[in-house]
Protein backbone atom coordinates (compact mmCIF):
# COMPACT_ATOMS: atom_id res chain seq x y z
CA UNK A 1 0.00 0.00 0.00
CA UNK A 2 1.52 3.19 -0.83
CA UNK A 3 1.07 6.52 1.01
CA UNK A 4 -1.41 7.99 -1.03
CA UNK A 5 -3.82 5.04 -0.14
CA UNK A 6 -2.70 5.46 3.82
CA UNK A 7 -3.50 9.37 3.69
CA UNK A 8 -6.17 8.75 1.25
CA UNK A 9 -8.86 6.32 1.76
CA UNK A 10 -9.90 4.12 -1.66
CA UNK A 11 -13.23 6.52 -2.68
CA UNK A 12 -16.61 4.99 -3.40
CA UNK A 13 -17.48 4.38 -7.42
CA UNK A 14 -20.95 5.68 -6.11
CA UNK A 15 -19.64 8.66 -4.97
CA UNK A 16 -19.68 12.01 -6.49
CA UNK A 17 -16.15 12.74 -8.80
CA UNK A 18 -15.07 15.95 -9.68
CA UNK A 19 -14.80 16.84 -13.17
CA UNK A 20 -11.46 17.66 -12.90
CA UNK A 21 -8.66 16.42 -10.78
CA UNK A 22 -6.40 18.97 -8.18
CA UNK A 23 -3.00 19.77 -9.92
CA UNK A 24 -0.25 20.27 -7.97
CA UNK A 25 2.00 23.54 -8.52
CA UNK A 26 5.39 22.17 -9.69
CA UNK A 27 8.82 23.46 -9.42
CA UNK A 28 10.93 24.23 -12.72
CA UNK A 29 13.44 21.28 -11.84
CA UNK A 30 10.88 18.68 -11.95
CA UNK A 31 11.30 17.60 -15.42
CA UNK A 32 14.60 16.77 -14.70
CA UNK A 33 13.07 14.44 -11.65
CA UNK A 34 10.70 12.64 -13.78
CA UNK A 35 13.80 11.98 -16.22
CA UNK A 36 15.73 10.80 -13.69
CA UNK A 37 13.11 8.34 -12.10
CA UNK A 38 12.26 7.42 -15.58
CA UNK A 39 16.14 5.92 -16.25
CA UNK A 40 15.85 4.31 -12.84
CA UNK A 41 12.58 2.17 -13.86
CA UNK A 42 14.10 1.52 -17.23
CA UNK A 43 16.85 0.23 -15.35
CA UNK A 44 14.84 -1.81 -13.36
CA UNK A 45 12.75 -3.68 -15.79
CA UNK A 46 14.72 -3.13 -18.72
CA UNK A 47 13.45 -6.36 -20.50
CA UNK A 48 9.68 -5.67 -21.28
CA UNK A 49 10.62 -1.42 -21.31
CA UNK A 50 13.19 -2.53 -24.78
CA UNK A 51 10.69 -5.15 -26.20
CA UNK A 52 8.15 -2.28 -26.00
CA UNK A 53 10.28 0.39 -27.24
CA UNK A 54 11.12 -2.43 -29.69
CA UNK A 55 7.83 -2.82 -30.92
CA UNK A 56 7.23 1.60 -30.88
CA UNK A 57 10.45 2.13 -32.54
CA UNK A 58 9.36 -0.75 -35.55
CA UNK A 59 5.52 1.03 -35.83
CA UNK A 60 7.50 4.08 -36.00
CA UNK A 61 9.92 3.28 -38.75
CA UNK A 62 6.66 1.68 -40.22
CA UNK A 63 4.56 4.89 -40.66
CA UNK A 64 7.64 6.86 -41.66
CA UNK A 65 8.25 4.40 -44.77
CA UNK A 66 4.65 4.16 -45.60
CA UNK A 67 4.73 8.11 -45.90
CA UNK A 68 8.01 8.56 -47.87
CA UNK A 69 6.62 6.15 -50.23
CA UNK A 70 2.91 6.64 -50.52
CA UNK A 71 2.88 10.22 -49.38
CA UNK A 72 0.03 12.12 -46.90
CA UNK A 73 -2.53 9.60 -47.31
CA UNK A 74 -0.44 6.39 -45.73
CA UNK A 75 0.38 9.31 -42.97
CA UNK A 76 -3.24 9.37 -41.90
CA UNK A 77 -4.05 5.74 -42.52
CA UNK A 78 -0.93 5.45 -40.62
CA UNK A 79 -1.91 7.68 -37.54
CA UNK A 80 -5.43 5.90 -37.47
CA UNK A 81 -4.16 2.36 -37.24
CA UNK A 82 -0.41 2.73 -35.81
CA UNK A 83 -0.03 5.82 -33.44
CA UNK A 84 -3.94 5.92 -32.72
CA UNK A 85 -4.63 2.44 -32.04
CA UNK A 86 -1.98 0.35 -31.24
CA UNK A 87 0.94 2.84 -30.29
CA UNK A 88 -1.16 3.94 -26.96
CA UNK A 89 -1.73 0.55 -26.25
CA UNK A 90 1.68 -0.32 -26.12
CA UNK A 91 2.73 3.59 -24.74
CA UNK A 92 0.36 2.24 -21.46
CA UNK A 93 2.74 -0.56 -20.79
CA UNK A 94 5.91 2.19 -19.67
CA UNK A 95 3.06 3.62 -17.44
CA UNK A 96 1.94 -0.18 -16.17
CA UNK A 97 5.70 -0.92 -15.50
CA UNK A 98 6.17 1.64 -13.38
CA UNK A 99 3.12 1.48 -11.61
CA UNK A 100 4.00 -1.99 -10.49
CA UNK A 101 7.69 -1.11 -9.66
CA UNK A 102 5.71 1.55 -7.35
CA UNK A 103 3.96 -0.84 -6.13
CA UNK A 104 6.47 -3.09 -5.55
CA UNK A 105 4.97 -5.69 -7.83
CA UNK A 106 6.54 -7.90 -10.15
CA UNK A 107 7.21 -6.64 -13.66
CA UNK A 108 5.19 -8.41 -16.22
CA UNK A 109 5.00 -7.44 -20.06
CA UNK A 110 1.07 -9.56 -20.01
CA UNK A 111 -0.40 -7.38 -17.28
CA UNK A 112 1.52 -4.32 -19.28
CA UNK A 113 -0.74 -4.80 -22.45
CA UNK A 114 -3.75 -6.52 -20.15
CA UNK A 115 -3.92 -2.98 -19.04
CA UNK A 116 -4.14 -1.71 -22.30
CA UNK A 117 -6.86 -3.91 -23.60
CA UNK A 118 -8.82 -3.71 -19.91
CA UNK A 119 -8.81 0.36 -21.27
CA UNK A 120 -9.01 0.09 -24.57
CA UNK A 121 -12.24 2.23 -24.40
CA UNK A 122 -10.77 5.25 -23.19
CA UNK A 123 -7.93 4.67 -24.52
CA UNK A 124 -9.70 4.98 -28.23
CA UNK A 125 -11.94 8.09 -27.14
CA UNK A 126 -8.72 9.88 -26.02
CA UNK A 127 -6.69 8.82 -29.80
CA UNK A 128 -9.77 10.28 -31.70
CA UNK A 129 -9.37 13.67 -29.92
CA UNK A 130 -5.61 13.57 -30.67
CA UNK A 131 -6.40 12.08 -34.20
CA UNK A 132 -9.04 14.64 -35.19
CA UNK A 133 -6.87 17.34 -33.79
CA UNK A 134 -3.38 15.95 -35.99
CA UNK A 135 -6.05 16.34 -39.29
CA UNK A 136 -6.36 19.48 -38.26
CA UNK A 137 -3.55 20.44 -38.34
CA UNK A 138 -2.07 18.80 -41.22
CA UNK A 139 -5.03 21.07 -42.94
CA UNK A 140 -3.97 24.06 -41.56
CA UNK A 141 -0.63 23.45 -42.55
CA UNK A 142 -1.47 22.88 -46.65
CA UNK A 143 -3.37 26.06 -45.18
CA UNK A 144 -0.07 27.76 -44.60
CA UNK A 145 1.76 27.34 -47.86
CA UNK A 146 -1.85 27.91 -49.67
CA UNK A 147 -1.63 31.61 -48.51
CA UNK A 148 1.95 31.67 -48.06
CA UNK A 149 3.72 29.84 -50.53
CA UNK A 150 7.60 29.33 -50.63
CA UNK A 151 9.63 30.66 -53.64
CA UNK A 152 12.52 29.05 -53.97
CA UNK A 153 13.92 31.15 -55.96
CA UNK A 154 13.69 34.15 -54.24
CA UNK A 155 16.41 33.66 -51.53
CA UNK A 156 15.89 33.37 -47.85
CA UNK A 157 13.77 36.50 -47.62
CA UNK A 158 10.94 34.95 -49.80
CA UNK A 159 10.90 32.20 -46.93
CA UNK A 160 10.75 33.83 -44.06
CA UNK A 161 6.74 34.54 -43.90
CA UNK A 162 6.45 30.91 -44.74
CA UNK A 163 8.42 29.87 -41.89
CA UNK A 164 7.68 32.28 -39.40
CA UNK A 165 3.69 31.42 -40.16
CA UNK A 166 4.19 27.70 -40.23
CA UNK A 167 6.42 27.46 -37.32
CA UNK A 168 3.93 29.25 -35.26
CA UNK A 169 0.83 27.07 -36.12
CA UNK A 170 3.25 24.18 -36.15
CA UNK A 171 3.80 24.65 -32.29
CA UNK A 172 0.05 25.93 -31.29
CA UNK A 173 -1.01 22.66 -32.59
CA UNK A 174 1.89 20.42 -30.84
CA UNK A 175 1.32 22.77 -27.55
CA UNK A 176 -2.01 21.39 -27.87
CA UNK A 177 -1.78 17.79 -28.71
CA UNK A 178 1.04 17.58 -25.77
CA UNK A 179 -1.51 19.57 -23.31
CA UNK A 180 -4.08 16.66 -24.10
CA UNK A 181 -1.78 13.75 -23.54
CA UNK A 182 0.61 14.98 -20.91
CA UNK A 183 -0.69 13.10 -18.34
CA UNK A 184 -3.47 11.53 -19.29
CA UNK A 185 -3.08 8.10 -20.56
CA UNK A 186 -0.93 7.46 -17.04
CA UNK A 187 -4.37 8.80 -15.14
CA UNK A 188 -6.10 6.22 -16.92
CA UNK A 189 -3.75 3.13 -15.97
CA UNK A 190 -3.58 4.69 -12.12
CA UNK A 191 -7.63 5.42 -11.72
CA UNK A 192 -10.99 4.34 -12.82
CA UNK A 193 -11.52 7.67 -14.33
CA UNK A 194 -12.72 8.48 -17.94
CA UNK A 195 -11.17 9.63 -20.57
CA UNK A 196 -12.90 13.06 -20.66
CA UNK A 197 -11.98 13.80 -17.14
CA UNK A 198 -8.57 12.75 -17.86
CA UNK A 199 -7.28 14.48 -20.95
CA UNK A 200 -9.36 17.88 -19.23
CA UNK A 201 -6.91 16.99 -16.15
CA UNK A 202 -4.09 16.81 -17.95
CA UNK A 203 -4.76 20.12 -19.46
CA UNK A 204 -5.52 21.69 -16.43
CA UNK A 205 -1.85 20.21 -15.47
CA UNK A 206 0.05 21.55 -18.32
CA UNK A 207 -1.95 25.82 -18.10
CA UNK A 208 -1.29 25.06 -14.01
CA UNK A 209 2.25 24.79 -15.01
CA UNK A 210 3.43 26.56 -17.94
CA UNK A 211 7.25 26.37 -17.20
CA UNK A 212 7.74 23.01 -16.18
CA UNK A 213 5.57 21.61 -18.16
CA UNK A 214 7.61 24.15 -21.61
CA UNK A 215 11.06 22.54 -20.26
CA UNK A 216 9.22 18.60 -20.37
CA UNK A 217 8.36 19.48 -24.07
CA UNK A 218 11.38 20.76 -25.12
CA UNK A 219 13.44 17.49 -23.52
CA UNK A 220 10.26 15.35 -25.57
CA UNK A 221 11.32 17.19 -28.60
CA UNK A 222 15.49 16.85 -27.88
CA UNK A 223 14.50 12.97 -27.58
CA UNK A 224 12.80 12.97 -30.75
CA UNK A 225 15.28 14.62 -32.55
CA UNK A 226 17.59 12.22 -31.11
CA UNK A 227 15.85 9.46 -32.26
CA UNK A 228 15.74 10.84 -36.00
CA UNK A 229 18.97 11.13 -36.14
CA UNK A 230 20.08 7.89 -34.96
CA UNK A 231 17.96 6.24 -37.43
CA UNK A 232 15.12 5.86 -34.85
CA UNK A 233 16.89 3.14 -33.40
CA UNK A 234 17.85 5.96 -30.40
CA UNK A 235 13.95 5.59 -29.79
CA UNK A 236 14.04 1.84 -28.79
CA UNK A 237 15.76 3.30 -24.97
CA UNK A 238 14.51 6.63 -25.15
CA UNK A 239 10.71 5.79 -26.11
CA UNK A 240 10.87 3.58 -22.74
CA UNK A 241 12.52 6.69 -20.26
CA UNK A 242 9.94 9.26 -22.04
CA UNK A 243 7.48 6.75 -21.27
CA UNK A 244 8.72 6.26 -17.39
CA UNK A 245 9.26 9.45 -16.95
CA UNK A 246 5.48 10.40 -17.97
CA UNK A 247 4.38 8.56 -15.39
CA UNK A 248 6.06 10.22 -13.10
CA UNK A 249 5.42 13.52 -14.09
CA UNK A 250 1.41 12.09 -13.94
CA UNK A 251 2.27 11.27 -9.70
CA UNK A 252 4.00 14.59 -9.13
CA UNK A 253 2.02 16.95 -11.06
CA UNK A 254 -2.28 15.34 -9.93
CA UNK A 255 -3.90 14.37 -6.87
CA UNK A 256 -6.29 11.63 -8.67
CA UNK A 257 -7.23 10.27 -4.83
CA UNK A 258 -10.76 11.24 -5.34
CA UNK A 259 -11.17 8.12 -8.17
CA UNK A 260 -11.02 4.31 -7.33
CA UNK A 261 -8.17 2.81 -7.75
CA UNK A 262 -7.33 0.37 -10.85
CA UNK A 263 -7.12 -2.96 -9.97
CA UNK A 264 -5.67 -4.15 -13.37
CA UNK A 265 -1.93 -4.23 -12.27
Amino acid sequence: MTDEQVTNPEPSEDSALPFVAPCRELSLDAPLRWLACGWWDFRQAPGPSLILGLLLTLLSAIITWGTWVYGTLALYIGLATGFVFVGPVLAIGFYTISRQLEMSRPVSLGTCLGTGWARLRELLVVGAVLLVVLLVWARAASMVYIFFPSETGGGWESLLPFLGIGSAVGALFAWIVFSASAVSLPMLVDRKADSITAVVTSVNAVLRNKGPMLIWGCIIFVAVVVGFATALLGFVVLLPVIGHASWHAYRESVDGSAWPLQDSC
